[in-house]
């Protein structure tokens, strides 16, 4: 017997129209796939950004105020949100972020806090070298959509792109690769 159902995808069923759930509910299994995809491996950390979303968000329905909810409950822990200019608070959190799997971000000099490092480069060409050298270890460097003169995403496991792009799609985001 052929069954379209795939154990892997928790929520491919959340949205359709024999789905059984609200707005609300709805956009939480979601935003919860989302904590686990970008905690690889790390529930208890997926736990902890939910219950700080939820608590920042109330539980609504409104997908911005459930983005501005999650930016503050991933932010440093398993997110990035940066302004154009800002080139060592990005090193500093994708540092931070690939810290926690335990890699170290080759950014091609010996010191990438360094001011005249900092200053002849800018936000898109070290998104894009973090991509790459995350790739090197499997891992995809993603960023989202965030408004003018800012930069934001995650990374996770790139076995997990297909569900990175779903799950993104089901929330209306704007998403891709670091990669320029």
């Amino acid at each position: 017997m052929h069954s379209d159902y795939d154990p892997d995808d928790n929520f491919a069923h959340a949205f359709g129209d024999e789905a059984d759930l609200d707005d609300e509910a709805a956009l939480e299994a979601v935003i919860w796939q989302l904590l686990l995809v970008i905690n690889p491996g790390d529930e208890d950390a997926a736990q902890a950004q939910f219950a700080a979303w939820h608590e920042a968000t109330g539980g609504t329905d409104d997908i911005d105020v459930a983005m501005d909810g999650l930016r503050e409950a991933i932010d440093w822990k398993s997110g990035f949100h940066v302004a154009e200019g800002d080139t060592r608070g990005l090193v500093e959190s994708v540092d931070e972020l690939a810290a926690r799997f335990d890699l170290r971000i080759d950014w091609g000099v010996e010191d990438p806090t360094d001011d005249d490092f900092l200053d002849d480069t800018d936000v898109p060409a070290l998104l894009d070298t973090a991509f790459h050298r995350l790739r090197e270890h499997h891992y995809t460097l993603w960023v989202r959509d965030a408004g003018p003169d800012l930069h934001a995403g995650w990374m996770a496991h790139s076995r997990d792109d297909e569900n990175m792009r779903a799950i993104a799609e089901a929330l209306g985001l704007h998403i891709r690769p670091a990669a320029s």
